[in-house]
C-alpha cells in the first residue's frame, strides 16, 4: 500500500494525474508543496471543518485546494492537518480538536474515538504483502518453514512500518497461521516500507520476514524473495474510512452530507482513462510498466454506491467484526464491539443518489463506466477446477490455526459435534481468502495404531469428510483431501500418541505468475 508517512508515495500520483486530466489542480506545484509542508492547510478560517490524516495518497483529495473551492460553493471549507500518531489523531477527534479523521478500520477500532464511520475510501487489493527472505535463508518459502528456523535457535527479525496496514497484516498472520508467531521475532518497527525493504536486504539484520507495499514488493520478488501472502489473497482485510465526531454528527449533519456528496462526486469524475496515470507513475516513480500497473491495481477506491451498499447489506458489519476479532485475539481490544453502532449510511445518501443519477445518464453510451460506478465487478467465471497435482505442487502459504478440535469417532470418519463447531468457524476464516489466488489442502493424520493400510484409508476418509463439511459451509475454493496415515508424526512425539490424530488446513497460492 502507499506509504503513510513521509513524502508523497507512488499512489499520490494516481489522483494527481487524474486531477491534471480533469483540471482539478496544478499537480506539480501541489505535489511539491505536500512534500515540503508537514501541515497541509487548505483554509485559514477558524470555522472550517478540520480533518486529520497523513500523507497516504488515498487521502490526497482532501488536501486539494480545488476540492476545497468546490466545497465552498456549498458554503463549506475544509482544513486538512497531518497527524501521524494514530492515537493522537483519535484523541484530537474525541477532544473536539478535529471534526473528522481519515484512518484505517483497524486503527479506528483500536482507539475507538467518539465518532462514527460515515464514508469508505478504499481497500487494498494487492499492494501490501508478506515477504520472506529466501535469498538469506534458502529453505524459507512458506510460513511453516519459519518454525523450523526458530527451532534451530537462529536469531530472527521481522520488519514492518508501525501503525500501518503492514502491522495489521503481521497481526493477521500471528492470529490466523499456525507456523507464524510474532513472539518468535525481534520486531523492527520502522516509519515506512522503504526502511523495511532496506533492512530486508541487509544480511546483518537477520530479517526473516518483512511486510512491504508496492513498489518494494515487486523489487523483492525480482530479487528472489518469496511473496508468501498479499492483500490480493485477502482483498477486504484493509480498509480506509472517514470518521466523523459525534459533535459534528449531532450539530452539523448537513455539512457532512455536503462534504461526502462533493467527495464522492470527485471520485466519480476520477473514473476515467488511466493511460496518463500509468505514464506518470512509471516516470515519476522510476518504475517499470509492470510495477506501475501493480501500484495502480493495488488499491481500489470506493464509489458512493459501493460504500452505501457495504453499509446497507451487512458487508461493513462483517468486516468490522472480522477486524475486531484479530485485535481481540492479539490483545489490543478487550471485546468485539457492536458493529452497527460504529457507522451510519445516512450522510452518504445524497452522494449515492447523485451517483445513481450519473449512472443512468452514462448507461447507454458507456456501460463499463456505469458498472464501475456501481462498484460491481464482472461476475466471476466458474471456478476452474485444479487437479490434485496442481494443488499439491502450488506454493505453500502456511497452515491455518485450528482453534478447537476436529474430532472423530474411534475408527470412524464421522465428524463429532465439537469438530463441526470448529470447522464452522474455520470456514468463516477460509472465506476471507480469495478463491482465485488461494486453494486449500486438507491433510488428515492418524496415530500409529493398527495397520498402515487401515490408517491410510481412515486418514483419507476423514480428510474427505472435512472437505465435504467445509463445502457445506460455502467454502468455494479449490480444495483437496489428502490422507497421510501415520507417516508424518509430530516432531518429538511418539508415533502411537493420540495427538498425532490431527487435521491440517494448508493454504497454497495458485494462479500466480
Amino acid at each position: 500500500m502507499s506509504k503513510r508517512t513521509g513524502g508523497p508515495p507512488p499512489i499520490v500520483y494516481i489522483l494527481g494525474v487524474v486531477a491534471v486530466s480533469l483540471g482539478f489542480w496544478n499537480f506539480k506545484d501541489t505535489l511539491f508543496s505536500w512534500s515540503q509542508q508537514p501541515l497541509a492547510v487548505i483554509s485559514g478560517d477558524t470555522n472550517d471543518l478540520v480533518i486529520l490524516g497523513d500523507t497516504f495518497s488515498g487521502y490526497s483529495i482532501f488536501r486539494s485546494s480545488d476540492f476545497n473551492e468546490e466545497l465552498e460553493q456549498s458554503g463549506l471549507s475544509l482544513r486538512f492537518e497531518n497527524e501521524f500518531d494514530q492515537a493522537e489523531r483519535a484523541a484530537r477527534l474525541e477532544k473536539g480538536n478535529a471534526d473528522l479523521i481519515v484512518t484505517t478500520l483497524d486503527q479506528y477500532l483500536k482507539h475507538q474515538p467518539d465518532g462514527q464511520i460515515v464514508g469508505l475510501i478504499d481497500r487494498t487489493v494487492g499492494a501490501d504483502a508478506v515477504v520472506l527472505n529466501t535469498p538469506q535463508y534458502s529453505t524459507l518459502t512458506s510460513l511453516n518453514d519459519l518454525s523450523q528456523l526458530v527451532a534451530q535457535g537462529q536469531p530472527l527479525s521481522l520488519a514492518y512500518a508501525a501503525d500501518t496496514p503492514s502491522e495489521f497484516l503481521a497481526q493477521v498472520l500471528d492470529i490466523r497461521f499456525d507456523g507464524f508467531n510474532l513472539a518468535d521475532f525481534n520486531q523492527l518497527k520502522v516509519a515506512e516500507a522503504s526502511e523495511a525493504w532496506e533492512t530486508l536486504q541487509d544480511p546483518s539484520q537477520n530479517i526473516a520476514v518483512a511486510v512491504l507495499w508496492e513498489p518494494f514488493v515487486s523489487q523483492a520478488r525480482d530479487q528472489g524473495h518469496t511473496v508468501v501472502l498479499s492483500s490480493q489473497d485477502a482483498p477486504n482485510a484493509i480498509l480506509d474510512v472517514i470518521v466523523a465526531s459525534d459533535d459534528v454528527i449531532q450539530d452539523d449533519p448537513e455539512k457532512l452530507t455536503d462534504l461526502l456528496s462533493t467527495y464522492y462526486r470527485r471520485m466519480d469524475q476520477a473514473a476515467r482513462d488511466n493511460s496518463q496515470l500509468k505514464a506518470l507513475i512509471q516516470t515519476d516513480g522510476g518504475l517499470s510498466p509492470t510495477q506501475a500497473d501493480l501500484v495502480i491495481d493495488g488499491i481500489d477506491f470506493f464509489t458512493s454506491v459501493e460504500a452505501g451498499r457495504w453499509m446497507d447489506d451487512g458487508t461493513l458489519e462483517k468486516r468490522i467484526a472480522a477486524t475486531a476479532a484479530i485485535l481481540v485475539l492479539s490483545g489490543q481490544l478487550p471485546e468485539v464491539p457492536l458493529a452497527n453502532e460504529l457507522y451510519s449510511d445516512r450522510f452518504i445518501a445524497d452522494a449515492v443518489a447523485n451517483t445513481q443519477s450519473l449512472i443512468q445518464l452514462v448507461q447507454a453510451d458507456d456501460p463499463e463506466l456505469a458498472k464501475f460506478l456501481t462498484g460491481e465487478a464482472d461476475a466471476a467465471p466458474p471456478q476452474a477446477q485444479l487437479t490434485a497435482e496442481a494443488i499439491q505442487s502450488s506454493q505453500p502459504i502456511g497452515d491455518l490455526e485450528v482453534r478447537g478440535k476436529v474430532t472423530f469417532g474411534t475408527g470412524s470418519a464421522a465428524i463429532a459435534a465439537e469438530g463441526q463447531q470448529t470447522l464452522t468457524q474455520l470456514a468463516t476464516e477460509i472465506n476471507e481468502f480469495n478463491t482465485e489466488t488461494v486453494a486449500i489442502r486438507v491433510i488428515g493424520h492418524t496415530s500409529k495404531t493398527g495397520t498402515a493400510t487401515l490408517n491410510q484409508r481412515l486418514s483419507q476418509q476423514r480428510a474427505e469428510a472435512v472437505v465435504q463439511y467445509l463445502k457445506s459451509q460455502a467454502v468455494n475454493h479449490n480444495i483437496l483431501a489428502e490422507g497421510k496415515g501415520f507417516n508424518e508424526p509430530l516432531s518429538g512425539i511418539a508415533a502411537n500418541d493420540p495427538r498425532n490424530q490431527r487435521t491440517e488446513i494448508r493454504l497454497v497460492r495458485i494462479n500466480q505468475e
